[in-house]
């Protein structure tokens, strides 16, 4: 006789019902829209400029401290959480002053975090710098490039926690539209700085970084005025200043978000050690990092967007207590996500010098990535089971199986590992840049095994 284990790791992949796979693909289109035009484009771009440059190291300085500081990026995303889950609970109740008074405690603690962490930062940028192994030139140009994103950091922070609460009280279309907005101010001034247009000084990478610093500043003000100005917020009797704090509330919010920012910073941080590897292998290795890095990106919207989908699908149907369609709908869209990107991936593999020629305008990396690119497709797809499936678990609420796992996995298995391999020589650095690479996407292959067990479990079912 199997094991109900056994069994549950079958169910997950075989049973029936849930959503017709129209109906998902109706949930898909817009998310992978707003994933494209929100979030890869104007990042795509940004590098498109840089890139025309035609300085390698420049574009390798980007590619790995902006791959660096996605850390911090994480962390302003998940420390909002808690705004969305307890200012939200008080908007379901119509309780809409403690809904206003949750958002202005967590405010001021997202504003505290942000100003440690971006002193943090600005502090420890020649540590940033030899982590990464720079080289003279690199230096030059990394320091002044991190002093900016700095400040770029708080204010990351500070926009965060508006559209955190603005999500608590169910309005999404605003903050896509302030992040619209910001996105087209980034790309225009960024296209001014970094080439010297209508009069201004050619800042190169520097502009990236004012730009950017721009944006965000921008979109605060936005949110702002939007929050405090606006007649249909006064319900809420949102006051920055005139303030009494509730270190219960408080205590709630932070407690609430730090499974998830532990969760996504901790991804971040491997992303981060796995640039690091390849930016001690030179500059070269760090700009095809950086390029493969891009193309995974983009073969991955579709994953990102069928995330989203399943963790609100896994939300609904827990609700109904309707198991079928929770097994049915990973299923389903684990099929989704993996067409797609498995046909991008394809795509990529068989004309990797056509997505290149974007970046390397030097021919200085292009061959390496031509080279390491198709031999690790097999392995993202792996990358994308794990997303899929810790999408599912968080729909659930389990963020803290998602948030062990990843913490366990990378210290136990891919640091180790990547240390070993950092000992040993090889033939040639596009080797060693594989195996660095694989040893990332196996770990995120035992992720999945553990996710894949978990949704087995009955006691899963009693969250």
């Amino acid at each position: 006789m199997k094991s109900n284990n056994t069994s549950g790791i079958r169910s997950l992949f075989h049973m029936q019902g849930g959503l017709t796979y129209p109906k998902i693909l109706k949930y898909f289109f817009p998310e992978w829209i707003t994933a494209l035009v929100v979030y890869f484009l104007p990042y795509f771009i940004d590098c498109l400029f840089i890139c025309n440059l035609k300085s390698t190291s420049t574009y390798a300085v980007s590619g790995i401290i902006d791959n660096f500081l996605t850390m911090f990026l994480k962390a302003a995303e998940g420390l909002p959480i808690g705004i969305v889950i307890v200012a939200g609970y008080f908007n379901g109740r119509q309780e809409y002053e403690k809904a206003g008074q949750t958002f202005v405690d967590a405010f001021w603690v997202v504003i505290a975090v942000g100003t440690v962490l971006s002193g943090m930062l600005y502090l420890s940028i020649p540590l940033v710098c030899s982590f990464n192994n720079f080289s003279e030139d690199m230096i030059a140009q990394g320091i002044p490039y991190l002093k900016i994103k700095s400040l770029v950091i708080f204010f990351m922070f500070v926009y965060f926690s508006l559209v955190g609460f603005l999500r608590a009280i169910k309005n999404t279309l605003t903050p896509m539209i302030v992040f619209i907005m910001g996105s087209i101010v980034f790309v225009s001034v960024d296209y001014v700085l970094i080439f010297g247009k209508l009069g201004f000084p050619q800042m190169s990478l520097l502009g990236s970084a004012t730009a950017a610093l721009t944006q965000y500043i921008f979109m605060c003000i936005v949110m702002i005025s939007y929050l405090l100005l606006t007649s249909k917020h006064e319900m809420y009797k949102i006051s920055l200043f005139n303030h009494i704090f509730s270190f219960d509330r408080i205590k709630k919010i932070v407690t609430t978000s730090l499974p998830v920012v532990i969760d996504k910073v901790s991804i971040a941080f491997a992303y981060a050690w796995l640039g690091s590897c390849m930016s001690h292998l030179g500059q070269e290795a760090g700009a095809a990092f950086s390029c493969i890095k891009m193309m995974e990106r983009f073969a991955f919207l579709p994953a990102i967007a069928c995330a989203q989908i399943i963790t609100f699908l896994v939300s609904n149907d827990l609700g109904r207590g309707d198991w079928n369609s929770i097994y049915a709908n990973i299923k389903k869209i684990i099929i989704i996500s993996t067409c797609l990107v498995g046909f991008i991936l394809i795509i990529g593999s068989i004309w990797p010098m056509w997505f290149v020629s974007f970046f390397d305008k030097n021919g200085d990396f292009g061959s390496m990535v031509a080279l390491i690119f198709p031999a690790l497709s097999v392995l993202i797809l792996i990358d994308l089971l794990q997303l899929v499936l810790s999408a599912a678990l968080r729909g659930a609420g389990d963020v803290k199986t998602v948030m062990w796992t990843r913490v366990g996995v990378i210290a136990a298995f891919f640091i180790p590992s990547t240390y070993i391999i950092s000992m040993f020589s090889f033939s040639h650095i596009v080797y060693k840049m594989l195996a660095t690479y694989a040893v990332f996407l196996i770990g995120n292959g035992l992720m999945s095994l553990v996710y894949m067990y978990r949704l087995s479990q009955n006691n899963w079912k009693k969250q």
